[in-house]
């Protein structure tokens, strides 16, 4: 298992200079990779461009590019030059976000998901491959038809033939449809207590691609608190656990209020959900059970994190993705580092 960092939405602590530091830190610990995410705020390519320019070794990686934010393409396009202008080190991570980002940000219709997504895939890869990009699909069709538009291929030659590509995934057809056409899965809120019926899903997707999950990254971001008593470090992550369970999405449609449900928490999510929607926020995130932070987290000691750590590896995680938590700079960077001694110590290092 080897280690990433996940900076999240970029500028949202107020001093990029900071982030960057941590991200140089990481590369100095011998971190893999560092992933950048996108919503309605900073963007992800200009990020990772601004952060590939100031390291040498680690990789940097979209969590994700929206979907409905790019056309295939132009995906295409934006992930052979990072991965040139870094020295092929892109790892390209995808997802549909979700219907209120989708339909209330891009303008881009929820519709069939699953289907997009399978085809925005074929698409990149066609583009990646310097193929003539010429598809006929439900949702995209290139050339358009009846006009002057011709099939292109990529002018720019990529880096890597095989620059990996990721889905974010969180419903089960979903987790098989990563199986079956991605490199790798970007999990959130994941627990190893509830890794094998994921596992098993997106083991169905490699199946139906005649392939099985070796070689195939299951790349979880777990938030990252050190500290003497591991209870009280679940209280950094109330605020983030209940926006996502709480807020992000509709009451109908939050994928990750069902991901919580399915794991044994349908009533505290529904609470938590609730209270978050009426905008009571302070008690949604009390709300949040410990045990659901804990079970998706890296809390306490470096022993006690390094214990965690073999059963995330156990779990099938192969780069776990640690979101540090700390009051000031200097208390992430600590993070960061005892992240990195409880992985010697849990002897899962490049397992």
């Amino acid at each position: 298992m080897r280690l990433g960092l996940n900076v999240g939405y970029w500028g949202l602590g107020g001093d990029s200079s900071q982030d960057l530091a941590l991200v140089q830190e990481a590369e100095r610990l011998g971190y893999s990779v560092v992933w950048v995410a996108e919503a309605y705020g900073s963007d992800a390519v200009t990020v990772l461009t601004w952060i590939a320019a100031q390291t040498s070794t680690i990789d940097v990686g979209s969590a994700i590019l929206q979907i409905p934010a790019r056309t295939p393409t132009m995906t295409a396009m934006t992930a052979a030059t990072l991965d040139s202008l870094s020295g092929g080190r892109f790892r390209l991570g995808l997802g549909v976000s979700g219907p209120q980002v989708s339909e209330g940000w891009h303008g881009v219709r929820f519709a069939k998901p699953l289907a997009r997504t399978r085809e925005y895939v074929d698409i990149v890869r066609l583009a990646l491959a310097r193929e003539r990009v010429e598809y006929h699909g439900a949702t995209y069709e290139l050339p358009l038809p009846d006009g002057p538009g011709k099939a292109l291929h990529l002018m720019l030659h990529p880096t890597r033939e095989d620059l990996p590509l990721y889905l974010a995934a969180i419903g089960p057809r979903n987790l098989e449809l990563a199986g079956e056409i991605a490199d790798g899965w970007l999990p959130v809120f994941f627990a190893p207590a509830h890794a094998d019926q994921l596992l098993d899903r997106v083991a169905a997707g490699r199946a139906k691609a005649g392939r099985d999950l070796d070689g195939f990254d299951v790349a979880a971001t777990v938030p990252l608190v050190v500290g003497d008593d591991a209870t009280a470090c679940a209280d950094p992550v109330r605020g983030y656990a209940a926006l996502y369970v709480g807020g992000m999405g509709s009451r109908e449609q939050n994928f990750y209020n069902a991901l919580a449900g399915r794991m044994g928490f349908e009533d505290a999510a529904a609470t938590v959900q609730e209270l978050y929607l009426a905008r009571e926020y302070d008690a949604a995130a009390a709300a949040v059970p410990v045990e659901f932070i804990d079970g998706t987290s890296l809390l306490g000691p470096v022993e006690r994190i390094a214990d965690r750590m073999v059963e995330f590896a156990e779990a099938g995680v192969t780069t776990l993705s640690v979101a540090p938590y700390g009051a000031t700079h200097e208390e992430r960077v600590a993070a960061l580092r005892g992240a990195a001694e409880a992985l010697d110590r849990s002897g899962t290092a490049g397992a």
